[in-house]
């Protein structure tokens, strides 16, 4: 696999057209880290990490609001082949507040306010809406 995050990204897209409450995928520290701030912002339910022998699994419990997904959408932006990053007099809101997006920068993951807040740019991971 070349690129565990859209992996990541289209796991949980497709759970959600399966209409499933929960998936699971391979773990790593960048995905628990992904996935902790979907669930601090409220996009998803929970997060568990499963610890079988030597292998370690995430299970992301999707939310519900209502009949729909707290998740409309989520788009990868930046791809090994393409990277993409952003300077920080560019960080930006998505759809006017109504998203966000996910920025690695040299002081860890978080979210393009709390970026612009801190004065940070780097890698656009994902937006979500």
């Amino acid at each position: 696999m070349t690129d565990p995050i859209s992996d990541m990204l289209t796991r949980i897209r497709n759970a959600q057209r399966a209409n499933h409450m929960a998936v699971l995928m391979p773990s790593s520290k960048f995905k628990l880290a992904l996935a902790k701030i979907l669930k601090k912002e409220g996009y998803i339910q929970d997060v568990i990490q499963h610890k079988k022998g030597v292998k370690i699994t995430l299970e992301v419990v999707l939310k519900k609001v209502g009949d729909n997904y707290a998740i409309s959408e989520i788009k990868r932006v930046s791809k090994p082949g393409q990277r993409r990053y952003i300077n920080k007099k560019k960080v930006s809101k998505i759809l006017g507040g109504y998203g966000l997006s996910i920025i690695s920068t040299h002081q860890g993951v978080m979210t393009n306010l709390e970026a612009k807040e801190k004065g940070l740019g780097g890698e656009v991971i994902f937006e979500v809406w």
